[in-house]
């Protein structure tokens, strides 16, 4: 198929532009009033005033009772699932369509993901897929959730020393041991324990997360929803990464708003909200001078600097917003005129950020020559990441049935996204 009306509609949207990026931060604000401010400040590290707003900005924006502000997404993922309760060798149920930072944020605490397939409506976590895999693979006694399986053999074959450790780390107990980097078996007794259960909000189109939540309850599994790509999406009148234990956002340099880098744990809860600022500004004891630390804490505290940058991105997200919203509109209507394309629009009951516009082609074959085309005309696209079971690292997870995580995997493009 010939791509060119689509290369020349994008083009049209972005005009006067030698290459069209797929998604470019705006400043059209007091980025640089705001950044100067807190040089000239000297305060550019972890303490200060804009670290500070910017967390009761993004409180008043999402509605979330905490927020609490991080070097970057996967550090406030790594955070906010250790305070669900995640621990070495459980495991956390999540979507193979999702960015690897996910599944890393698993990893760091010595847990493993389980991928259940995706909705395709909202390219979220599928409820029914996640009712499914539960009710045929998991019981529940003393009101913890776990996988019915007590003994699971793993094959853990050439492999680096590194990742050796890695897989080390959550085993509970060695039948045999590594030599050489020769092939061995490790058995892991006991029951698995489920800890979490990780929705993604897929380019920024809220997850059916009220059904999501709901199940996890019943089976007495905490959420943690990683809203790293929804800033401004709501379901059901609720901003996203408020409906679980606990949620993220992300603040990196292509997402919808900016802090350089930067992320936001959010919750509602009295407890881990105060104890999430204490453990990501290393565990320091209150104190005029002294240097006293009470339990293992983390250096994830957002800098001052990154946050004087956010402060004036979030004095301009309504008019991002906007923007990006009527950017979708002129893709959804022209898009309806096309055969065997079909454009990504919000999902019912929700408003989306359409952080990442994206598009699904015929076939993989098509969406290659897609790709080719606009990537030939320096039209900025890309696809779907490879879905997190096909990654080496996590190739040998629990999986439930993946059909349309596979569907879309094969047809998805993302395609350019900017303010414009």
């Amino acid at each position: 198929m010939e791509y060119q009306p689509i290369i020349d509609f994008i083009r049209s949207l972005y005009p006067n532009r030698e290459i069209v990026p797929l998604h470019e931060p705006y400043f059209g604000g007091n980025e640089k009033r705001y950044v100067l401010d807190c040089i000239e400040s000297t305060f550019v590290s972890s303490v200060g005033k804009y670290v500070d707003h910017f967390e009761e900005m993004i409180r008043d924006f999402t509605g979330a009772k905490y927020a609490i502000a991080t070097v970057n997404g996967t550090a406030a993922l790594h955070i906010a699932l250790k305070l669900a309760g995640v621990q070495q060798g459980d495991l956390v149920i999540t979507q193979p369509l999702t960015f690897v930072a996910t599944c890393n944020a698993i990893t760091y605490c010595g847990a493993e993901p389980v991928f259940v397939d995706i909705d395709p409506e909202t390219l979220g976590m599928s409820p029914d897929s996640l009712e499914l895999w539960l009710s045929t693979n998991t019981i529940i006694q003393d009101d913890v959730c776990y996988l019915k399986d007590v003994h699971k053999l793993h094959e853990l074959s050439q492999v680096h020393e590194s990742t050796n450790l890695h897989k080390l780390s959550q085993i509970n107990e060695l039948q045999e041991s590594f030599e050489n980097n020769s092939c061995k078996f490790v058995e892991i007794r006991g029951p698995r324990r489920i800890s979490a259960c990780v929705p993604m909000h897929t380019f920024g189109h809220p997850c059916k997360i009220d059904r999501i939540t709901e199940i996890c309850n019943r089976y007495h599994i905490p959420v943690v929803e990683d809203a790293a790509e929804s800033i401004g999406s709501y379901y059901k009148g609720q901003h996203t990464g408020t409906f679980g234990k606990l949620g993220i956002l992300s603040f990196n340099g292509n997402k919808t708003i900016t802090t350089g880098g930067g992320g936001m744990i959010l919750t509602n809860d009295d407890e881990l909200g105060p104890l999430a600022k204490y453990i990501t500004t290393t565990a320091k004891k209150p104190h005029p001078w002294k240097f006293e630390h009470d339990m293992i804490g983390y250096n994830y505290r957002l800098p001052n600097i990154n946050a004087a940058l956010g402060c004036a991105q979030m004095e301009m997200l309504p008019e991002i917003l906007k923007n990006k919203r009527e950017t979708a509109k002129n893709y959804q209507v022209f898009f309806n005129n096309l055969k065997d394309v079909t454009f990504i629009q919000e999902p019912s009951d929700s408003i989306a950020n359409y952080w990442l516009n994206a598009i699904l082609l015929k076939n993989e074959e098509e969406r290659n020559i897609f790709l080719e085309q606009t990537h030939s005309q320096k039209v900025n696209c890309r696809p779907a990441w490879t879905l997190m079971n096909k990654l080496p690292m996590f190739s040998k997870s629990i999986c439930s049935d993946l059909l349309e995580s596979y569907k879309v995997e094969e047809k998805l493009v993302n395609i350019p996204s900017s303010y414009r």
